[in-house]
């Protein structure tokens, strides 16, 4: 362990790592009323928070009324709480108790590819549960898991000590030759490309109808490497019924030559997932935020009403 990963200003997150790793020793049913308890504290504190995912809501699903709106950003609170509890469960369950709960569909699309000599970029998004879908997956099939740093040195040491004993191998989101290796050599590589990017390459491709700044290089990793595209989806099963986890079959038109339209195409999925489970979407990132001063700002004060606990 490295030395500076003991001083004081990081004791607050060890003594929370501790509550977590006793609440992953709770039957399973307990863990999930610790994280609805802990997401409706966290509804009840003025977080910027609950403003960015109330402000998401309103831009995304217009449709639904003042009162629907407020529902599910209390829901939604209730996920990602839940989805705290589970990424105990992820860095320290046994693969026993992870597969007890999953419900694991389509493996066989990722076994063919490689049966085949390809890889495989294995598209998914951030819902509350992508930390223990991802733990899922592994348990099933060995998998390249894509992941950011995290700022918090104490969170990133344990996050990335789990990751790389679980997945087959842990590489950073930006490391493109590393990812370019692994899908060459028949890997499959997790990759979660939803969130906000405005590095090189990224694109205005709509989201829910409004253009957002996406990273559109999962096409061309697929083309450079002749790697198969398959989308995943991941969800918590209502009444402690655990997780599904869903491999789709291949889409015969992605990649293509034009990796916005690809882009576009893996954007309506993820739509129609919100749409079917809106509470676990990861609403508290800042998705619509623009390439250039003259995009609108969404999350302005101007933009943005206080957000107020049901």
């Amino acid at each position: 362990m490295r030395y500076e990963l003991l001083a004081p200003g990081c004791w607050a997150t060890w003594a929370g790592l501790a509550c977590l790793r006793c609440v992953n020793s709770l039957p399973y049913a307990a863990v999930l009323l610790v994280g609805r308890l802990l997401g409706r504290l966290a509804r009840r504190l003025p977080l910027k928070y609950a403003r960015t995912a109330r402000r998401n809501i309103e831009l995304c699903l217009p449709e639904l009324s003042a009162g629907e709106r407020q529902a599910l950003l209390s829901r939604h609170f209730d996920c990602l709480g839940m989805g705290l509890c589970e990424s105990a469960m992820s860095w320290w369950s046994s693969d026993e108790r992870i597969r007890s709960l999953s419900h694991v569909e389509g493996c066989e699309h990722l076994d063919a590819a490689r049966q085949s000599g390809r890889g495989v970029v294995l598209l998914t998004a951030h819902f509350t549960t992508i930390e223990i879908g991802a733990r899922i997956l592994n348990s099933h099939r060995a998998i390249c898991a894509l992941y950011k740093p995290l700022k918090n040195p104490v969170l990133a040491a344990v996050s990335d000590d789990s990751r790389e004993r679980r997945a087959r191998h842990a590489i950073r989101y930006d490391d493109v030759r590393s990812m370019v290796r692994a899908l060459k050599k028949g890997e499959v590589v997790w990759y979660a490309p939803d969130q906000s990017f405005r590095k090189k390459g990224a694109q205005m491709v709509p989201f829910f109808g409004i253009p957002a700044a996406t990273n559109t290089g999962a096409s061309r990793l697929a083309r450079m490497t002749g790697a198969v595209v398959l989308y995943l989806s991941h969800e918590r099963l209502p009444f402690g019924g655990g997780y599904r986890i869903v491999v789709h079959p291949p889409v015969a038109s992605v990649p293509s030559e034009d990796d916005i339209a690809d882009t576009e195409h893996f954007n309506r999925f993820i739509e129609a997932e919100v749409r079917r489970i809106p509470e676990q979407y990861w609403w508290i990132h800042r998705r619509f935020k623009g390439l250039s001063a003259e995009y609108p700002d969404y999350y302005g004060r101007q933009a943005i009403a206080p957000a107020t606990p049901a």
